[in-house]
Order: structure tokens, then C-alpha cells, then sequence
């Protein structure tokens, strides 16, 4: 009896999964897939997700030319979430890897701007100033008729004032702890390698006390001349008239 009885349920167990439906096992993704995934998330503003998505197709080697623009995107979506240092790596690394790709325009301009946002005050590391000039350079060589050249010219002019003000701050610290001669290296070299510096009347005020406090007159009346023939509204040239006054 309890053979039979045994028999019988280990039949009906054969029966039900005879029965039953087999579980359907989904294909796996494949990397048109994902970027299309990257592109619904990138709608949404859910760049982290764009980005994982189009990161399997980068790294998938589907196709070349899918990914290409999937490093593109990536780049973009780190951009758009204000995600700039991850941005300029990424492009960057777009630029090795496509020196002569179509789109080399854009990306050294979108470069630019990843570096633009990652500039400090004047008295900290210049080194994202340096890198944004650098990049916009390159596209106006490169690319002079770009329609965006109004505006590189801003900002490379942007850069430029960055780090004559930088090397003027340096100047002046100088100055104030009483190396004169370095004071006098720095500002003269402002002058000479930033002719269009927005400050300058402010460099020939610090060079002038700079020269007469190192005993060198002549330089500082040449200095302190042009600050008052040159720029006639500067608000430096009341100091300056107080500053020789009393030191000359």
C-alpha cells in the first residue's frame, strides 16, 4: 500500500511539471539597448543613471562608432549635473581617443567651460585657469570660424585677467613683507606678458613703490608717470601721490 501510494504522488508531481509553463528567461541587453536606456534617463535629468547606462556601452566594444557617441554622452550628462572635474577628464580622454572627430569643436568648448567652473579666487591654485586657457586656445587655432569665437575671446580674455591678477597678488604680498626685488620681478613681468590687463594702473602704482622702496628712483618715477599720464581716472593715483610724499 505504501508503494503504491508513493507511486502515485511522485506521478502526479511528474504531471504538474509536465504541465506547467516554462519560465522564459529574458535575452540579454545589448549595448543599442543600454544607450537607448542612457537616452530616456538623460531626458529625465537622471544623469548618474545615463551614465552607467552608456559607460556598458562604452566598455561593450559593440560598435565603434556607438561608442564613440556614448563617450560623448558621458561627458555631456557629468557636465549637465555640474559633475565638472569628472566632465573635463572625460573630455579629455574624448580627445585623445578622437583627435580628428567631427564634433573636437564642441567638445574643446564644452573643455573650457568644465575648467571655467573649477577656477578659484586669485590667491589660490591657478591651475583650471591655465587649463581653460589652454583649451580655448586650441579652438580658436584651430578652429577661427567657429561661431563661437565671440565668446572664447571672452573668456580667454577671462583667463588671461585671472592670472595677471594672480601674479599682481603675488607681487603685492611681496611688497608688503618687504622682497622688493622679487615685488619688482613679478609686476614687471605682468606687464610685459598681460599688456591687456584689466589692473595694470594698479601694477604701476605697486611696481613704483616697489622700485623707490629698493632704492631704485629713476624706475619708480618712470613707474608712478605712467600710472598718472596713462590713467588719468585710476583710484590709484591719489595714493600714489601720497605714498611718494612721504617716502621720496
Amino acid at each position: 500500500m505504501h508503494k503504491s501510494v508513493t507511486s502515485v504522488f511522485l506521478l502526479g508531481l511528474f504531471l504538474l511539471s509536465a504541465c506547467a509553463p516554462s519560465t522564459v528567461v529574458p535575452p540579454a541587453k545589448n549595448a543599442s539597448v543600454y544607450f537607448q536606456e542612457g537616452e530616456e534617463f538623460y531626458e529625465k535629468g537622471l544623469y548618474a543613471d545615463a551614465i552607467a547606462s552608456w559607460e556598458k556601452v562604452r566598455d561593450s566594444y559593440y560598435s565603434p562608432e556607438l561608442n564613440t557617441l556614448a563617450e560623448l554622452k558621458i561627458a555631456e550628462a557629468h557636465f549637465l549635473a555640474e559633475e565638472y572635474l569628472e566632465a573635463g577628464v572625460a573630455y579629455e580622454e574624448f580627445l585623445r581617443n578622437h583627435p580628428d572627430h567631427p564634433r573636437v569643436a564642441d567638445v574643446l568648448y564644452q573643455l573650457g567651460l568644465s575648467y571655467i567652473y573649477q577656477m578659484l579666487n586669485i590667491d589660490q591654485d591657478q591651475s583650471a585657469t591655465i587649463y581653460a586657457l589652454n583649451a580655448f586656445k586650441t579652438l580658436k587655432d584651430r578652429f577661427p570660424e567657429d561661431r563661437r569665437m565671440e565668446e572664447v575671446q571672452i573668456y580667454i580674455d577671462r583667463c588671461l585677467n585671472q592670472l595677471a591678477a594672480s601674479e599682481v597678488q603675488v607681487g603685492q604680498f611681496y611688497l608688503r613683507t618687504k622682497s622688493y626685488a622679487a615685488s619688482i620681478s613679478r609686476l614687471t613681468g605682468v606687464l610685459k606678458k598681460y599688456p591687456n590687463f584689466y589692473q595694470r594702473d594698479k601694477t604701476y602704482y605697486l611696481l613704483g613703490q616697489a622700485y623707490l622702496m629698493n632704492g631704485e628712483k629713476e624706475e619708480a618715477v618712470a613707474s608712478f608717470n605712467t600710472l598718472f599720464d596713462d590713467y588719468v581716472g585710476s583710484e590709484y593715483i591719489l595714493d600714489a601721490q601720497r605714498f611718494i610724499e612721504k617716502n621720496y
